[in-house]
């Protein structure tokens, strides 16, 4: 991997980690056009658990944008903020699901649904999904606007948690889910945005460090051990990509999470739902063409 190519993928994965349109989607079709991770499976495994560390960039743009907020959950673990423990009560509760099913399905999913096609699928059905949420927040508006995060309860944030669930599909979006989750169950637009974001913290955290200390199995026995993830990457890309491609992911995810924010409080996610059809019928085209793989 040269180093512009490590900025492309923390670029692409900044922007689009907190929107709703699959960081993972981009990201598997941009390596591949790229011809990362396509000579073997070593090659294969090394730019898949890539594309899942450089999440930490994100994760660093998001806690620098939501300092206040990450402040008030510490205090509240203190028992100095009974608001700000409450919050991290619904927070676990909806990061509970998704570490669940995901020790159960992540190796399936990887294998079964780490290619272009299920992506493209997926990308479709997520963008028809949006323009679907888009018409019946119209017909049915939230009471003054929907309910802030103070307002919260454990079931509202275990339905969004078991949503996220879905977007560990590659091209279904974990964004999308809470996001539009976090509507369907009455949460204004700027709480489901907020919780959406502090839920992805944890879950990104937790799935980075998981692909981190993991063995890899099947490949060279160095990398059949605890941190094999890890190894494996910085022997097939080095360090320094791995650094670049964080802090482009950190740049760029502050920006996209500032952006999405105002956009979304004025115009809504329609657009992405449209965006979603109209790449995953590009993706598909050019799969018929054989420019992409299946």
């Amino acid at each position: 991997m040269e180093i512009w190519q490590s900025i492309v993928l923390g670029v692409i994965e900044g922007v689009t980690e907190f929107l709703p349109v699959s960081s993972t989607g981009h990201l598997v079709v941009a390596q591949q056009f790229m011809g990362i991770g396509t000579f073997s499976k070593t090659d294969k495994a090394a730019a898949d658990a890539f594309a899942i560390c450089i999440q930490g960039g994100a994760i660093v743009a998001v806690l620098g944008l939501y300092w206040n907020r990450v402040v008030q959950l510490m205090r509240g673990l203190m028992g100095k903020d009974s608001e700000g423990l409450k919050l991290v009560f619904m927070i676990l509760a909806g990061f509970l699901p998704a570490m669940v099913i995901g020790v159960l399905l992540n190796d399936w999913i990887k294998e079964h649904l780490f290619h272009n096609l299920p992506i493209c699928i997926a990308w479709v059905i997520g963008g028809i999904g949006i323009l679907a949420v888009s018409a019946w927040r119209k017909r049915n508006p939230a009471p003054a606007g929907g309910k802030e995060l103070a307002e919260m309860t454990l079931k509202m944030a275990v339905i969004i948690g078991l949503l996220q669930c879905v977007a560990m599909c590659p091209g279904t979006s974990r964004s999308l889910m809470t996001i539009c989750g976090g509507l369907l169950v009455g949460l204004s637009v700027r709480a489901a945005v907020e919780f959406s974001f502090l839920l992805g913290v944890l879950t990104l955290t937790a799935a980075t460090a998981k692909d981190a200390v993991d063995k890899v199995k099947g490949l060279d026995p160095a990398y059949d051990a605890m941190f094999g993830g890890l190894k494996l990457m910085l022997h097939e890309f080095g360090a320094a990509n791995l650094v670049v491609g964080s802090l482009a992911a950190m740049i760029s995810a502050a920006i996209s999470v500032k952006w999405l924010v105002s956009y979304l409080q004025r115009h809504g996610l329609a657009v992405f739902g449209y965006y979603r059809i109209a790449v995953g019928a590009l993706v598909a085209i050019l799969i018929l063409i054989q420019v992409f793989p299946g």
